[in-house]
């Protein structure tokens, strides 16, 4: 990776530097700005919050007219926050140069807190492209005793400081939702927990989760159907890192569906992880094949098709993922066959995949699909489905297959730049206006 060095207008005070440490500059004309195609989907992917903060590059709808092509991805850190990799690649004249730069936002940051981390990491990135690729008078560093505050502080490492809490993190939250018309109620309830620690050879991982759902509906006879459920889940993970490339670990999960049927059960899967490329690089790249093996115990609510209350199955599956982020787009596949041991023709075949490609300028394409063919169904009810169950989706039926398809373009063109920004009646046209009833 690249040292920082920046040779333009440079007033490096003190470190470390805090997140306004980069001062635009007197204007420069936009010519003699960096043209920068900032690439992001998922968390904090806030393009207008950049835009607004570091004013001293242009900002471009398309890759081909980008002096730099950046792309931002994420991935959560073992205390529940996240760490941000942005990759700067050149285009043009500066096609050769590659940059990395790391933020790791704390569990605990707000929004705000987060962005502005981010915009920092950002705009070093940026000036260490401008600096290398012959864009002058953009930026100055500002150190902390700009800022008045005392040059002395710093940011410790973990081997500085004793953790109480051992590198553990705990989280618990819960939600309610009350709704209704004249003629239906439907009133939720859901709670979670969840405890983790992560470490480079350790990630062990206790997470449940509790909903209850109560639903009234009158039917045309005035007659009132009424559902109540209670479903409950609890699952324990954990994975040893025997090399770059090898994980082992063992899932247990304790849970109630009431959707398939299950008054109970329980699960134990011993697994093994193999990654073609190191973990280090899975933001990006990945390419992994997953085995795991086990029995699962089940209570049956109702009788099954097969006169089952219960029973304990073995069953085996093995799935195989690839996935990328490049400048062209990003795609990935994978697929995932399971099946149980003692009946393999009762088994669960599975491909998913999606991908967005950027076709030529302005012009993106994409799709996602899904195709599932299904033979292991052990848990369905003899009794059936009534038709509330049905339209409202309340059970499982009986299916050998499932299929999903999706797919769209998106085609730009007109001005290059995109700086920009204009935060105005935000509202109109986002359902700023009224509610369901008042369309």
């Amino acid at each position: 990776m690249r040292s920082l060095r920046l040779g333009f207008s440079l007033m490096a005070l003190a470190l470390p530097l805090p997140p306004s440490a980069l001062a635009q500059e007197a204007d420069a004309p936009a010519a003699a700005r960096p043209n920068v195609f900032f690439d992001c989907e998922g968390r904090n992917c806030n393009s207008d919050y950049f835009r607004t903060e570091i004013g001293w590059v242009n900002w471009v709808r398309d890759r081909q007219d980008a002096h730099v092509h950046v792309i931002m991805t994420s991935q959560e850190t073992g205390a529940g926050g996240r760490e941000y990799r942005l990759d700067f690649l050149g285009r043009g004249a500066a096609e050769a140069y590659r940059d990395q730069v790391l933020h790791n936002a704390l569990a605990t940051d707000t929004e705000r807190e987060a962005l502005d981390g981010i915009v920092h990491a950002l705009a070093l990135g940026l000036a260490r492209f401008a600096n290398a690729s012959g864009f002058r008078g953009l930026v100055r560093i500002e150190g902390a005793a700009a800022e008045g505050l005392d040059p002395s502080a710093r940011v410790v490492s973990a081997e500085e400081v004793e953790d109480p809490w051992n590198l553990w993190v705990f989280r618990v939250g819960a939600n309610g939702n009350l709704e209704g018309e004249e003629t239906e109620k439907d009133a939720r309830f859901s709670g979670n927990f969840s405890a983790s620690r992560v470490t480079p050879v350790w990630k062990l991982s206790y997470r449940g989760n509790f909903s209850f759902n109560r639903q009234e509906l009158e039917r045309s006879d005035s007659s009132v159907f009424v559902d109540t459920r209670t479903d409950w889940s609890t699952d324990a993970l954990n994975v040893h890192s025997l090399a770059e490339h090898w994980s082992v670990g063992v899932h247990l999960r304790a849970a109630r569906m009431t959707r398939f049927n299950q008054d109970f059960s329980l699960e134990l899967r011993p697994a093994v992880e193999y990654s073609l490329f190191p973990y280090e690089e899975a933001t990006r790249r990945a390419l992994t094949a997953f085995y795991q093996i086990g029995p699962t115990y089940r209570n049956y609510i109702e009788e099954t098709l097969f006169d089952r209350l219960e029973e304990t199955r073995w069953e085996q599956s093995l799935e195989l993922e690839f996935s990328q982020r490049q400048p062209w787009g990003d795609a990935s596949v994978s697929v995932e066959g399971s099946h149980f041991l003692h009946d393999p023709g009762m088994n669960n075949l599975s491909l998913d995949g999606e991908v967005s490609f950027r076709v030529f300028r302005g012009l993106s394409v994409n799709a996602e699909g899904r195709v599932e063919w299904v033979n292991d169904q052990i848990f369905l009810s003899a009794e059936g489905e009534t038709d509330e169950e049905i339209l409202l989706r309340l059970r499982q039926r009986a299916t050998g297959y499932a299929y999903s398809l999706e797919f769209g373009f998106s085609y730009q063109f007109g001005s290059i730049y995109n700086n920009v920004v204009n935060n105005r009646f935000q509202g109109v046209g986002g359902g700023g206006f009224g509610g369901d009833f008042r369309r």
